[in-house]
């Protein structure tokens, strides 16, 4: 069915060929005033090739020669969008021109660079004839084939194909409800769900739709109304969920079928993905009392966004997720969320993660950067009990000990983020002896040896009453992490104090020749232990005094 152009009006014609324009410029189409024109324009189109300038004129007859005051309405018109500048200017027209009004349409462009074209009925009827769904928006023919559809819905479905079909066309027919605004649907058992979409780029601009929801706090629960706050208030992007009995009413302003008031209704709005500010450089800093930087981490822009309360900034650290909300209001301390996981991270990353965590517990000053400028300052709350930073530092401790051994090995993996505590105990001891130092090795209170039968004085003086010095190895030390079994190089086992369980025994067995198989057990005096120090440790001169394991729970030996 035909729009009947001669008939619809001044301010319809408008519409529909604002309309039309839009779905042949992919949206790049901007109506201007839309009562009239502004300055000489009516439509605005850029292309690659310059600015086109469409001027609407609904002159259903014409303007022959005896209308000399269109015509000089359309050259006047024509003058003043001369003043932009365009590469091309259309005159549209409802009408068919004849021979001596398109003389005069092209006579306007002598003497200048502009190229002047006519889009009259023939053009309008081809434009909407390949944009079906638009003609028929405005001719209301869906009204009756959408009638049709449903008499054959309340029939039985033939088959799968069927089925098919019988959706297809009724999103058809919600595409032709509206030129600028249609309905997506799907149904999930006996519920139908509608999404409305935009037929083309500026369907916000020339229709727009406005949302007034009203909330029952009461109803609200602290992480609702967090979440809620976080995305109005600050404009972070994340899904928030109103269930029904939070919602006294949703009022949708916006074209005539669409516009409604509903309650008894369940709200929920989801970000819209926005990568045009992501790879940029995004710094967040901690300050001491004076301001002074103490730490700084450095990581990718996620995204900048502000709201009613204040701005925010979303920021990937070392693969962790930092949302920094910092009010408007200086009175106010900002908020920060922080998200890691440890898995999967080698030592040397999970600590700066963990580390990232540890600044945030203990609050402060901060500001953050994007590439160099800064975006926001503020302050944050302590927020970690005694106990949460206790255990920051517990893991930490492992962390940077873990590391330690893995430089030594050169055997990088994941951390495990479980272990035992005779696998935490030896990792210390690891440490420590990498670093140079003496440890008392709490799995050494006494050495086993077994004789074999050669005799000397130096034997029987250890075997003798009196204390000796002895040392033992080198032998390899192995640390188990996890999965991971690691040797950190030969050990000496030693102690300045030592005497044998039985060495009157011993010494005996050796007189009369029957030495040989005798075991022999060392023990230190005094109830201490056997030291380790490793052997390819460097040498610092310092005498060889076990340190201390320092372990939160653990009692070091003697």
């Amino acid at each position: 069915m035909a729009i009947e152009w001669d008939r619809i009006g001044q301010v319809a014609f408008d519409r529909h060929v604002e309309a039309l324009l839009h779905r042949l410029y992919d949206g790049r189409a901007i109506a201007v005033n839309g009562r009239g024109g502004d300055k000489g324009i009516d439509v605005r189109v850029n292309t690659e090739a310059g600015l086109r300038i469409f001027q609407l004129k609904y002159h259903p007859d014409g303007f022959p020669g005896s209308y000399r005051g269109r015509r000089t309405a359309i050259k006047q018109s024509f003058q003043r969008a001369m003043q932009h500048d365009p590469v091309e200017w259309t005159l549209v027209v409802p009408t068919t021109l004849t021979p001596s009004e398109r003389a005069f349409v092209d006579k306007l462009a002598v003497g200048r660079t502009v190229k002047v074209t006519v889009m009259d009925r023939p053009a309008l009827d081809n434009g909407f004839a390949s944009h079906s769904s638009l003609e028929a928006t405005f001719t209301r023919e869906q009204a009756r084939e959408a009638a049709r559809d449903f008499g054959r819905e309340q029939a039985l479905l033939v088959d799968g194909d069927d089925l098919i079909q019988r959706v297809r066309a009724l999103g058809s027919r919600a595409d032709n409800i509206d030129p600028d605004w249609t309905w997506d649907f799907q149904r999930r058992g006996d519920a139908v769900i509608q999404t409305l979409r935009a037929q083309h780029a500026l369907a916000h601009e020339v229709s727009p739709v406005r949302l007034t929801l009203t909330t029952r706090p009461e109803a609200m629960d602290a992480g609702l109304t967090a979440a809620f706050t976080r995305t109005l208030g600050y404009g972070i992007a994340e899904e928030v969920e109103l269930p029904p009995e939070a919602v006294a009413s949703l009022t949708i302003d916006g074209p005539e079928w669409l516009s409604k008031t509903v309650g008894d209704v369940r709200v929920t709005w989801q970000p819209v993905p926005d990568a045009s500010q992501s790879e940029a450089a995004a710094e967040v800093e901690f300050l001491n009392s004076e301001e002074v930087p103490t730490a700084r981490y450095a990581g990718r822009l996620i995204a900048q966004r502000s709201g009613e309360l204040g701005a925010s900034v979303e920021a990937d650290i070392h693969g962790a997720r930092l949302q920094i909300l910092v009010p408007f209001d200086k009175r106010v301390d900002g908020t920060v969320r922080y998200s890691f996981d440890l898995s999967g991270r080698e030592p040397a990353e999970a600590m700066k993660v963990l580390r990232l965590h540890q600044r945030i517990l203990l609050g402060g000053s901060f500001r953050i950067t994007v590439e160099g400028t800064r975006v926001g300052s503020g302050r944050l709350p302590a927020t970690g009990t005694a106990e949460d930073n206790a255990e920051v530092e517990k893991l930490l401790s492992y962390l940077s000990d873990l590391d330690v051994l893995q430089h030594h090995c050169e055997s990088y993996f994941p951390a495990p983020l479980t272990y035992s505590g005779e696998e935490r105990i030896d990792l210390r001891i690891a440490r420590l002896l990498i670093e140079g130092r003496c440890v008392a090795y709490r799995s050494a209170r006494t050495v086993t040896i077994t004789l074999n039968g050669l005799d000397s004085p130096a034997l029987r003086t250890v075997l003798g009453p009196q204390a000796q010095c002895l040392r033992f190895g080198p032998s390899g030390f192995e640390v188990t992490v996890g999965d991971h079994t690691l040797d950190i190089g030969p050990v000496h086992l030693f102690h300045a104090q030592v005497t044998a369980d039985n060495g009157r025994q011993a010494i005996a067995a050796l007189k009369t020749g029957r030495g040989a198989g005798t075991e022999v057990v060392f023990r230190p005096q005094d109830g201490e232990h056997f030291r380790l120090y490793l052997v390819n440790a460097p040498d610092d001169s310092r005498p060889l005094v076990p340190v201390l394991l320092g372990l939160p729970g653990y009692t070091d030996p003697r």
